[in-house]
């Protein structure tokens, strides 16, 4: 197997949040089992082989101790991204400045809730501050049938503030209440046939030689939502082989669109 574009690692499924929708049951108590060297070394080694990038999410990445150290030993190695949903900047102050000393080359703070404005503000300020400090910095806005119409009032408003499209990524809320392609099209502010942001599943339930998924537990998939998954046997490139091998994908239960294809951009 030669090694995906982009490798998903969520270092932990800790978050304060504790979303109803999150596709690993993340939680103010949940767990973390990554020891940053073992990280580092896993990473390292997939690099080796051919990884390009490593996006580190969660649970929340910023409630994960060593996280800081990891994005400094993998600094010069690959593409370095990180997902939060921001909370944590807002609750220690110091964290701006630790991002902006680890530099990671792109950094994307989560809107899970469109309908909420507060939530909609303080990502836009969030954003725009990561951006001054020299960061690369986007949204990740998820959007489910329900909150249609408030996404797509919370994209506009996104937009409006200059944070443009080519640094939204559009998510459909999956398992339960998907929107349609063409549902997503009208969020991002696009006719059918336009192009945006979101997953690489967005039309079609699949595996991408691009991306592979690694949980907090230390099992691979080919998709962060499949629930086929399989341990790492051991914590390298070879592992992640063997782990991947003749693995299927499980469709994870969103509503497939029978519109025609709506093209699209994996970020």
């Amino acid at each position: 197997m030669t090694a995906p574009h982009l490798l998903s690692i969520e270092v932990t499924n800790r978050c304060g949040k504790a979303c109803w929708f999150c596709y690993n049951h993340s939680a103010p108590g949940g767990e973390t089992v990554w020891a940053p060297e073992e990280l580092v070394a896993f990473v390292e080694d997939c690099a080796a082989h051919g990884l390009k990038a490593v996006s580190l999410g969660g649970g929340e990445p910023l409630q994960y101790p060593p996280l800081f150290d990891v994005l400094g030993a993998l600094r010069g190695r690959l593409f370095r991204s990180l997902t939060t949903n921001g909370l944590p900047l807002d609750r220690d102050p110091a964290l701006w400045d630790r991002l902006a000393e680890a530099a990671p080359e792109k950094v994307h703070v989560s809107v899970h809730f469109p309908e909420r404005p507060d939530e909609v503000a303080r990502v836009i300020a969030q954003v725009h501050r990561l951006q001054s400090l020299g960061i690369r910095s986007g949204v990740n806005l998820v959007a489910s049938r329900a909150n249609l119409a408030a996404a797509e009032a919370a994209a506009d408003r996104l937009r409006q503030s200059g944070i443009g499209n080519d640094r939204i990524v559009y998510l459909p809320m999956r398992v339960r209440d998907t929107p349609t392609p063409r549902d997503m099209a009208r969020v991002a502010g696009q006719p059918p046939g336009g192009r945006f942001q979101s997953m690489s599943c967005l039309l079609t339930c699949g595996k991408s030689p691009r991306f592979a998924s690694i949980a907090w537990d230390k099992t691979a998939a080919w998709c962060s939502y499949t629930q086929a998954r399989r341990a790492l046997p051991t914590l390298d490139f070879a592992g992640l082989t063997e782990a991947l091998a003749d693995l299927p994908v499980v469709f994870c239960g969103g509503t497939k669109d029978p519109a025609p294809p709506v093209p699209t951009t994996l970020s």
